[in-house]
């Protein structure tokens, strides 16, 4: 199926090309900003709002959810940590990176393993996307402060070791299961999305692993009022070797659910 974005693909890929080849009817943003104004920023972020999250379109949701949709309610979910989690959490910085994690994806696009751009490369674009953004984009905002601190905050999750970026981490799982059994709800179970579900096994901190088991109790009981059984994914530990090659960070956490 064609991908969903409709971001330009130079080859080589480079922030510039890419900036210089959107489409017409989005916002300007090949001028580097000399301002100390933030408005060039905000318009980059419509981009998130314009982007798909494309996982979901080989089964034919071609109307899905954008990048900002997924970050948004993640950012909602942080705020709503487990008391006792909480308690050793900085919830604000939480919050602020569940809405920062996936900004460079604004130029990069959701690429997944099928897109054919191998990982190494995914994660140059990003990290050359992220650069530009604090760099081009907020470099003079607040004297430049506003740009180091979202690249801070968005390096932290990529390297996924403090609480708080592992915290996110799962976040990013939950939200993911919570809209795959909407989508699921939403089109009276005829939608299989089984192979999400793995996911909820890769959750570390034992009050998120408690969510997901809530949340696939409710997928269970959903199948069940349908009278029919999701499948069991008969690809489903190619699907997670493959993801899990694609999209893991660090994995420094011990088995009690803390940073090692």
């Amino acid at each position: 199926m064609q991908h969903t974005s409709l971001l330009p693909k130079p080859d080589p890929w480079t922030v510039e090309a890419v900036v210089k080849d959107l489409p017409s009817n989005t916002s300007d943003l090949t001028a580097k900003s000399s301002s100390s104004s933030p408005v060039q920023f905000f318009h980059y972020v419509e981009r998130l709002k314009i982007e798909k999250r494309e996982g979901w379109r080989r089964f034919g949701i071609s109307r899905g959810e954008s990048i900002a949709d997924h970050m948004y309610r993640m950012s909602i979910i942080t705020m709503l940590a487990p008391p006792d989690l909480a308690k050793k959490l900085d919830i604000p910085r939480c919050t602020k990176m569940a809405l920062i994690h996936d900004m460079a994806e604004g130029l990069v696009g959701d690429l997944t393993p099928v897109d054919g751009v191998p990982k190494i490369e995914k994660s140059r674009r990003e990290a050359d996307t992220i650069d530009w953004v604090a760099k081009s984009l907020l470099g003079k905002v607040h004297g430049g402060i506003a740009g180091q601190d979202l690249k801070a905050v968005w390096q932290e999750y990529e390297d996924a070791e403090t609480l708080e970026s592992i915290f996110v981490h799962d976040v990013d799982k939950v939200e993911l299961l919570l809209q795959m059994v909407e989508y699921e709800r939403a089109n009276d179970c005829q939608i299989d999305l089984s192979e999400f579900s793995w996911v909820a096994k890769k959750i570390k901190l034992d009050e998120m692993k408690q969510w997901a088991e809530d949340i696939l109790e409710e997928r269970t009981n959903l199948w069940a009022k349908h009278e029919l059984s999701p499948r069991d994914p008969t690809a489903a530990d190619t699907i997670q070797k493959q993801q899990d090659d694609y999209y893991d960070r660090g994995e420094k956490v011990q088995a009690n659910g803390h940073a090692g």
